[in-house]
């Protein structure tokens, strides 16, 4: 197994009122998953040349609340690489709120970024879609 960190993803979005799910205009916690996926898919193409197939969350949480209008950061890494699986830790922060109650187009950029939400997942790309050789010792983690 080799421990890594070389591998980074950083996405940033504005989520609209498209994304939001709920009354208030709060986004779904799966859109973050969404973007977790994205920045997956980005890692997997950084670490083997493929996009491979983000198979499981070992862990997921929802810290605060996301509301369409604000500007979330996701970042990616790859702690970990196995024959074909790749582990991934993923982070969310809020950068800049919508402030619907000042008026309908009123933000702010916040001082210090909000953590949103964090998971780790693992991502598998199969031997002979790998075109980038990372020269892994036998065993699977």
């Amino acid at each position: 197994m080799i421990v890594t960190s070389e591998y980074t993803s950083l996405l940033r979005v504005r989520l609209s009122t498209h994304d939001a799910h709920y009354g208030g205009q709060l986004v779904n916690g799966a859109h973050m998953l969404s973007l977790f996926g994205d920045a997956a898919t980005e890692l997997a193409i950084l670490c083997d040349g493929d996009e491979g197939l983000l198979v499981s969350y070992e862990h997921v949480e929802f810290l605060a609340p996301l509301y369409a209008g604000d500007f979330v950061e996701v970042k990616g890494r790859v702690s970990h690489i196995g024959n074909t699986s790749r582990r991934l830790e993923f982070e969310a922060y809020k950068v800049i709120a919508a402030r619907p109650d000042v008026g309908a187009s009123a933000a702010d950029v916040l001082t210090e970024p909000l953590l949103v939400g964090r998971a780790v997942g693992t991502t598998v790309v199969k031997t002979e879609k790998q075109r980038i050789s990372h020269h892994v010792a036998q065993e699977k983690y």
